[in-house]
């Protein structure tokens, strides 16, 4: 008898336990079939490279969704996984490697993503030959893509120039490298360059940092380990755009770190000697081998609206903390927008719309989707779908609502709309475009950051 009573508790036990499991399952093939819908709305299928799930092999065990670094790309749906974020995914591959049965392999689409790319090489040098292209610009996003590039890219340098000593001696005012760009892949260069003993010049147009220094504050730009040269991997998994900018001051306090701010290039011309001369508004340069190392924002894309010249209109936020007790308008649809409009918000006594002309977001990030869901609810940012501004005033904003105009008060306008890379000048050099599987780039370089991330775990455990 005692041993039946025993038996029923540990099957009630069970049961318990297996109610509960399979009560979570649903609720997470029901978010998974939310997303497969979310995903209809937004995504024509995959870009270029990604998974294909082989259902008759797929055990159902989940593990290729935890593996993707871009979040619900993949789900679990009646117990095999399935597509349901085809936009999301850049083809990390990540996917594939972690299937323990094999049920999952990377196969190609539509290379559209990447159409209108420059041509690169592997050792990214375009059709003009020592005109090498690194970071953003060339197709990858990624901080940690853009400090590998600029480091490889000076290593391609330095072998080509000890294998020919007639090329690598000195011609008086000839840069061994012409840097152009001192943001991630331009700062990693300059260091690689430092450690190879090479003549080199960085050159920026703005301000050290590039597009990292014009992030808004705290705003996340890693989240895998990277290593710059002369200095070694960071040992944390996140850093802030504060901690990159603090490692860009402790750079530039290097007595050998050469840079010139404040040289916007103007033209590249290679000459008959294979020198190129670099021409800015206010100096010329001359090299043997040049690096752009340039983002592919370039000049903010502007909206042609009346009254866009107004002061208040600006195309870049800063610092939110400068604004308060005012009444702003933020422009946009990506993660940029939002995440302009939730620091604005932040601010005490500030009222602020964002505006977007879809119909809901499809681009954002889900950590940045679920936060401003936090922040239309508590009444922080006012959202509205299917509205463009139609124009700016001093102290007003008209906006066209689904062909109905609006006014609003307003002090301040921040639009993000993009920006216009600068195709023309690399045209203009000769540089060659067309169609590029940005993909399998991105595969191997997520491939290296996750080695990093479980070297970096196994170096803390011990």
């Amino acid at each position: 008898m005692e041993t039946l009573i025993t038996y029923g508790i540990g099957g009630l036990i069970c049961l318990f336990f297996l109610m509960f499991y399979l009560k979570g399952l649903k609720k997470k093939e029901a978010r998974a079939r939310e997303a497969v819908e979310k995903g209809k709305l937004f995504s024509d299928g995959p870009k270029s490279q990604h998974p294909h799930i082989d259902s008759n092999y797929c055990i159902g065990c989940g593990t290729c969704t935890s593996v993707c670094p871009e979040g619900d790309v993949l789900a679990m749906v009646g117990g095999k996984a399935v597509i349901v974020n085809g936009h999301k995914c850049i083809g990390h591959g990540l996917c594939a490697d972690a299937c323990p049965v094999g049920a999952i392999t990377m196969v190609m689409a539509s290379p559209s993503m990447a159409a209108d790319m420059p041509h690169l090489t592997p050792e990214y040098e375009t059709t003009v030959p020592n005109l090498f292209i690194v970071g953003e610009l060339g197709g990858l996003a990624l901080i940690k893509n853009a400090v590998n590039q600029g480091r490889d890219c000076v290593d391609t340098i330095a072998a080509r120039l000890k294998a020919n000593m007639t090329a690598a001696r000195p011609l008086p005012g000839v840069h061994d490298i012409l840097v152009i760009g001192a943001g991630p892949a331009g700062i990693s260069a300059s260091l690689r360059a430092i450690e190879h003993k090479l003549n080199y010049l960085t050159i920026e147009r703005d301000e050290i940092g590039g597009t990292v220094a014009k992030y808004p504050r705290q705003k996340l730009v890693m989240t895998s380990p990277v290593g710059f040269p002369m200095y070694g991997k960071f040992k944390k998994l996140q850093l802030s755009k504060e901690n990159l900018l603090a490692f860009w001051d402790m750079i530039l306090n290097r007595s050998d770190f050469n840079v010139s701010t404040g040289e916007k290039v103007a033209d590249i011309q290679r000459g008959e000697d294979g020198v190129f001369a670099v021409l800015t508004e206010n100096n010329q340069y001359r090299a043997r081998q040049v690096i752009l190392a340039l983002g592919r924002a370039g000049e903010p894309r502007k909206l042609g609206v009346k009254g866009e010249g107004l002061s208040k209109v600006m195309y870049r936020l800063i610092e939110a903390d400068y604004y308060i007790n005012k009444k702003i308008l933020v422009v946009g649809g990506g993660d940029s927008a939002v995440e302009a409009a939730m620091g604005l918000a932040h601010q005490a006594g500030n009222q602020v719309t964002l505006v977007y002309r879809g119909e809901r977001f499809g681009r954002i990030k889900e950590r940045n989707a679920k936060r401003l869901e936090d922040c239309m609810r508590s009444g922080k940012v006012k959202v509205m779908f299917e509205t463009n501004p139609a124009e700016f005033k001093a102290d007003s904003v008209i906006l066209d609502v689904k062909g109905a105009r609006q006014e609003i008060s307003n002090d301040f306008v921040w639009i993000f709309a993009g920006g216009t890379p600068p195709n023309d000048l690399l045209k203009k050099i000769g540089v060659g475009f067309g169609a590029r599987d940005l993909t399998l780039e991105a595969s191997k370089e997520a491939k290296q950051a996750e080695a990093s991330r479980k070297e970096l775990a196994h170096a803390a455990a011990n």
